[in-house]
């Protein structure tokens, strides 16, 4: 393209192409606000060959289909440390491809990163549009789209071979990240995967023939496995529905019984001393009269005040002062909620590890950091997170709390203080998004992996689409 040429017209999301990839059409968000370009790639591997530095790394054109895969190979013009919309930077490396849309192409820079938690597999940048581009926000596509038919044209459809396990996601909402992961990464294992409502479920209680019935009268009696992702609004229900395919022989991850023992944060953590699991020293009161023993007893102001039923740093509250303790305290205890009043690590500052565990082992770790002028509980609400190296004793202390409580999947949140790591909490249905976004590990594969070990079933493994 000439200067003197006309700019191109685009909109907020193009089709593209990248012919030095052998990638025919991928979907691209076009943001001016991002100054590089960035293409989803993963098994990302440097390498030697003739005298020069290349990359070779993998790539999932298709959103949301992670069954075809693009194998790519491309020398390394820079390695940079770019900051994602997460906040979370990383060092990526740079390499040059041929972008064509519509009918023109030209050389651009892209940065290699995994984007399985985005919502596009390329981003577009602000240098790769410089004097080529104009966008209007308020349109998509006017270098056309890019029918089903064709896509299938240029990676081959392919039928979904039903060979493997018949499982079902017990859950809520079927668009959340972590519930959308897990049935992609059980269907691209060879599994048939199922979304249950949990509202859409009933149940026949029988002593012979206990059932569980789906909307409209669907029986489910054909399941190999459930995973249980209850949300605590509807953790009774949700227990009783996975006590009942319990009953009918299926596994469950997590049981019924561990999701009870988890959510109640006072026995949970009475369940962790009796493991001799270290935790933030905790009171526990039911009478007003109480409150400034209570105080008294973790130390004093600062401390942190939780009641028993919230999730996710909600429900939460730092009391810095006494005064302020004495407040919050009373408060809640007037409303007739139930609360623990927990001593308050400063050393921590305003950040706590996320240790996932698979089946007794930790399968990846990240640190969260609360937001400026926030505190370690508010990380769920505009935190960052990063990568950590645990070590042993973290490691040895997140399957130790995984285990007294009976998960086989959960969250396991822990402090470090000036007296060695302490649990804060056991999550027994961890989001994935934040976890996978900072590691670029696939944890809901794991997942799924973990149910084939159970039910010793093994995968067939398909061949890759290369180029």
């Amino acid at each position: 393209m000439k200067e003197t040429d006309p700019k191109l017209i685009v909109g907020s999301e193009e089709w593209c192409a990248f012919p030095d990839l052998g990638i025919p059409a991928m979907k691209a968000r076009v943001d001016s606000g991002a100054k590089t370009s960035s293409i989803h790639a993963f098994n990302v591997q440097k390498f030697r060959r003739q005298g020069e530095t290349w990359v070779s790394f993998e790539v999932h054109p298709l959103q949301n289909n992670r069954r075809v895969v693009v194998r790519c190979e491309r020398p390394i013009v820079d390695k940079r440390v770019v900051k994602s919309s997460s906040g979370i930077s990383e060092t990526r490396f740079v390499v040059l491809a041929t972008l064509k849309i519509g009918t023109v192409a030209w050389e651009i820079e892209l940065t290699l990163a995994n984007r399985d938690s985005m919502g596009f597999r390329m981003l577009l940048g602000r240098e790769a549009m410089s004097g080529r581009m104009l966008v209007d926000p308020s349109i998509s596509f006017c270098m056309g789209q890019v029918s089903s038919d064709t896509l299938d044209k240029h990676y081959g459809k392919r039928e979904q071979i039903r060979s493997g396990l018949k499982i079902a996601l017990l859950a809520s909402n079927q668009e959340l990240y972590s519930n959308q992961r897990i049935l992609e990464a059980g269907e691209e294992r060879g599994h048939e995967m199922e979304f249950l409502d949990i509202k859409q479920c009933y149940m026949k209680l029988d002593a012979v023939e206990p059932e569980a019935h789906y909307r409209g009268g669907k029986t489910l009696d054909d399941l190999d496995a459930v995973i249980t992702r209850i949300r605590p609004s509807i953790t009774y229900y949700g227990c009783a529905l996975a006590r009942q395919f319990e009953s009918m022989n299926v596994l469950t991850a997590n049981t019924s019984t561990a999701i009870t023992q988890s959510r109640d944060k006072l026995y949970s953590l009475q369940l962790m001393l009796k493991s001799d699991i270290n935790i933030p020293t905790t009171g526990f009161a039911n009478s007003p009269m109480d409150t400034n023993d209570l105080i008294e007893m973790v130390g004093g102001a600062p401390l942190i005040v939780k009641l028993l039923e919230g999730s996710q740093g909600r429900g939460v509250v730092l009391a810095e002062t006494r005064k302020a303790a004495e407040s919050v305290i009373n408060a809640f205890k007037a409303l007739r909620a139930n609360l623990l009043v927990q001593e308050f690590v400063k050393e921590a500052d305003g950040k706590d590890l996320r240790c996932f565990v698979i089946d007794g082992k930790v399968v990846a770790s990240i640190q969260r950091e609360a937001a400026p002028g926030e505190f370690r509980a508010n990380i769920h609400q505009g935190g960052t997170a990063s990568i950590v190296k645990i070590t042993p004793t973290e490691r040895k202390l997140a399957v130790k709390a995984t285990k007294a409580l009976g998960l086989m999947i959960a969250g396991v949140d822990i402090i470090r203080s000036k007296n060695g790591p302490l649990l804060l909490e056991v999550n027994s249905s961890p989001g994935l998004e934040g976890i996978e976004a900072a590691t670029g590990k696939d944890i809901a594969g794991m997942m799924i992996a973990a149910i084939e070990k159970k039910l010793k079933w093994k995968r067939e493994l398909s061949s890759k689409r290369t180029k």
